[in-house]
């Protein structure tokens, strides 16, 4: 399974200047996921960005109906996730934190991206209600809650 093989990469992968991204593909479940990160180590993550993507096949559902069931199944994030745009034009949702986390004036969010053929999208971003710009910020995340994550968005 993906997540079994994610965790087995994750156990040995070290992300430095020359190769600071992690590329699994799961053949038999026509699956890649693609990990962003700053630092790993043997129990978690600091990541940038992660991407999963079919790689033949196409999830069952409209696009709302995906993004639904994103909202409702992931659930290895510290902040459950609502959908706030539908795009059906572009053929994406957009789904960030329901509650975001406010420190030092700051308010940090994840936001997912969900495209109708599967492919999705996380990163989370901070924003500064007064100067109105966000920036992508690294988010620690242990491995089994990385798997878990990626189970929620292939299933």
């Amino acid at each position: 399974m993906l997540d079994e093989i994610l965790l087995q990469k994750l156990a040995n992968w070290r992300p430095d200047t020359a190769n600071p991204t992690l590329d699994v593909v799961d053949t038999p479940g026509n699956w890649r996921v693609t990990l962003d990160a700053e630092a790993v180590d043997t129990l978690a993550s600091q990541v940038r960005r992660l991407t999963v993507r079919p790689v033949s096949v196409v999830p069952e559902g409209t696009l709302r109906e995906q993004a639904d069931r994103l909202a409702r199944q992931v659930s290895g994030l510290l902040e459950p996730l609502r959908l706030v745009e539908l795009d059906e034009s572009l053929a994406v949702a957009q789904l960030r934190s329901q509650n975001p986390a406010a420190h030092d004036g700051a308010v940090r969010y994840y936001e997912v991206e969900r495209h109708t053929d599967g492919t999705t999208h996380l990163q989370r971003f901070q924003t500064n209600p007064a100067e109105g710009k966000r920036q992508a910020v690294p988010f620690s995340v242990t491995h089994e809650a990385i798997a878990k994550i990626v189970r929620d968005f292939t299933a």
